[in-house]
């Protein structure tokens, strides 16, 4: 989708009940595993010069993609769109093993910007099927988040999509399994499709550590405090985001009376605001502050220049880059490999 610049005054300040303010959720936008495949793209751009080969979207963000891509990145669905030798960039979401294997038998230079939560889950899979385990992997069919789990342990596993898809899974030996989960879920989901699972496998084992991500939840907790008291909550994010998706359900769930995603400001419909006093705003993992200022600025046209944000979480946590692009052209360690960028 082609960024649309927002026209500013194009939104009206109509009159509404109260006076009108904005509720800024935070946390919000990039997470660290985020933060460190983009700029693991970037680098490899200023390392190796364009073409540099992205398998799948880096991130599930329209506006990153199309940044990345006019920088040179250049996005394929499978490694044999690329040509041998190149340099190829695993997204954020991770590979299966014969992902990998492909890319070997190719000669290309792969760099696994793979998020570390993402890999933790990994290697649960595989250590399960090693201990013949039956694994429930709870997620969204075809995501490639999932497609990569599996492919870890494909003869173990099985995926549940839904609670009631709980209802009907059946296993070889209910004293052998164990579940795992995408990481972008609704919390409250994933813990409702867990709670059926276990009504029939009351010896269903879980993972040695929360599987959906820190940021996934933060996101989440600091949503429905803001739906609580937000008449309409904008969501930015991605259709094909997990867990910006996410986002606009639990809102809904917790009090909001409507609420929308976009990719941009542009998309803010005026007769979305009309006798509105309270707006929650907010983004997905994989969204840039930048994308949320233009929001506030729109909004602020609207009549909603006051705004309160409502923090539940402090987030500090980053990841390194992955190890060939953790020093610059001179051979100098990055000032970002270690971490990432300070955000908002």
């Amino acid at each position: 989708m082609p960024r649309v610049p927002g026209a500013r005054g194009r939104l009206k300040n109509t009159p509404a009940p109260q006076p009108k303010k904005v509720l800024l959720a935070a946390p919000r936008g990039y997470c660290a595993g985020v933060d460190r495949a983009v700029i693991a793209v970037e680098k490899a751009l200023e390392h190796y010069g364009a073409p540099v080969y992205v398998r799948k979207q880096i991130v599930h963000n329209v506006h990153v993609v199309s940044e990345l891509e006019s920088k040179g990145a250049i996005f394929v669905d499978e490694v044999d769109e690329v040509p041998e030798g190149a340099h190829i960039v695993f997204s954020a979401h991770g590979v299966s093993p014969a992902v990998v294997n492909a890319a070997a038998d190719r000669g290309l230079h792969a760099i696994d910007a793979t998020c570390p939560l993402v890999t933790k889950v990994h290697r649960e899979a595989v250590r399960f099927a090693r201990d013949d385990f039956e694994i429930l992997l709870i997620g969204h069919e075809g995501h490639e988040e999932v497609e990569g789990t599996a492919g870890e342990a494909p003869d173990h596993v099985t995926l549940v999509t839904s609670p009631d898809e709980a209802d009907r899974i059946e296993v070889q030996n209910p004293d052998k399994v164990v579940w795992l989960s995408q990481t972008t879920l609704s919390v409250d989901e994933t813990m409702e499709t867990v709670r059926r699972l276990r009504e029939r496998f009351p010896n269903l084992q879980n993972p040695p550590s929360d599987d959906i991500c820190y940021a996934t939840q933060n996101r989440q907790v600091a949503i429905k405090k803001v739906a609580e008291d937000a008449e309409l909550v904008i969501v930015v994010g991605s259709a094909n985001s997990s867990n910006s998706v996410r986002l606009v359900e639990v809102a809904l769930e917790y009090g909001a009376r409507a609420a929308y995603r976009v990719d941009y400001a542009s998309e803010v419909q005026q007769h979305w605001l009309d006798g509105v006093s309270t707006v929650g705003v907010t983004s997905g993992a994989s969204v840039p502050e930048e994308l949320v200022t233009e929001l506030l600025q729109d909004l602020a046209d609207a009549g909603f220049g006051a705004v309160e944000e409502v923090k539940t979480a402090e987030e500090d946590l980053m990841f390194s880059l992955p190890k060939e692009l953790r020093t610059d052209l001179q051979g100098k360690t990055d000032a970002r490999a270690l971490g990432g960028r300070q955000r908002a």
